[in-house]
């Protein structure tokens, strides 16, 4: 069974939510999701993202050592510089999905609840003779989340993970209530999970299921690398980057409004021609309600469904977007 992070201090605030399944120990709102959506956009607030795992890598070796095992080339990733990268069955299906930093002498990753403990067995595993010490240090740190444009200080000695969409810090446990006191207001998860259907931005777990490929999710650039050495599935990426296509893919739906439910994750996706007794074509992987677009939502779909064809969630009608070409 999957061990998951402590319950954040910050469930104690007025009018907290929790959020739910994996997500259950931070908070999912703190009362008024469209006003701390736009706060995020806005550049403002502290969201809490401390119920995610938290794996550090030290040792002269650590930087090389991941390069053979990770999708992303990181062997001169410099000091301070984000990225992330993925981990993949020898089928090429991907198993943990991490958001690294190297602050110079220890690589920092965060992860998905729970799944750190499974992550640092098989690092565990795959140490060897390499100078590298792995350790899960989630009872010791707390990731928290900075929107693009704020102005909230990192505090000295603190790992940061900076990128378009902002920054992550990976700040000591003890001092997550204080800082986000200090820096906040706080924001709920379904705020930022908003921004984050709409920014396209594909989470392990949830836009992934048990055969996904980094293909279908739009991860090829941006966490495989394409021209870096060996690691367990490269032949699968390679295979279908150079000879073939992927047999699903991502997709950005916009809802309608006048439904009063969201299709829930897993929810049946199908062409709107053929009704809802049609064949599935798909599924929903995360629908939110967004500030300015309304109820929104990303789904998989068959590599084939025409780009332009009027899909059902459920019974919800939707509109697509392309987010990886067929």
């Amino acid at each position: 069974m999957q061990r998951l992070s402590p319950s954040s201090p910050l469930l104690t605030l007025p009018g907290a939510v929790p959020g739910e399944g994996v997500d259950e120990g931070v908070a999912a709102h703190y009362g008024d999701l469209f006003r701390e959506q736009r706060s995020l956009a806005d550049g403002s607030g502290v969201v809490d993202l401390s119920h995610r795992g938290v794996i550090a890598v030290t040792g002269d070796d650590r930087l090389s050592w991941l390069h053979l095992l990770l999708t992303q080339h990181v062997s001169d990733l410099p000091a301070g510089r984000a990225t992330e990268a993925l981990i993949l069955s020898a089928n090429g299906h991907v198993e943990h999905a991490l958001y690294l930093v190297d602050d110079g002498t220890t690589t920092w990753a965060h992860v998905e609840p729970g799944t750190q403990e499974a992550l640092l067995a098989y690092l565990e595993s795959m140490k060897f003779f390499y100078r590298v010490e792995v350790a899960d240090r989630t009872a010791e740190f707390a990731v928290v989340h900075l929107p693009a444009g704020s102005l909230a200080p990192v505090p000295d000695g603190a790992a940061v993970r900076e990128t378009a969409h902002g920054r992550d810090l990976f700040l000591p446990r003890a001092d997550l209530e204080s800082y986000a006191a200090e820096h906040g207001p706080a924001v709920g998860l379904l705020a930022y999970e908003a921004l984050r259907v709409e920014q396209h931005r594909p989470r392990l777990g949830f836009e992934t299921d048990h055969r996904t490929i980094p293909h279908e999710l739009g991860w090829i650039g941006s966490a495989v690398h394409l021209q870096k050495g060996c690691y367990r599935g490269q032949e699968t990426v390679a295979r279908v980057q150079n000879l073939g296509k992927p047999p699903r893919r991502l997709v950005f739906l916009h809802l309608d409004g006048s439904e009063v439910h969201l299709p829930a994750h897993g929810a049946e996706v199908r062409l709107a021609a053929d009704g809802t007794e049609g064949r599935k074509i798909g599924f929903v992987t995360t629908s939110v309600r967004h500030h300015e677009l309304g109820p929104i939502a990303l789904a998989l779909v068959k590599r084939n469904v025409p780009v332009d064809a009027p899909l059902l969630a459920e019974t919800t009608a939707a509109a697509q977007e392309v987010v990886v070409e067929p």
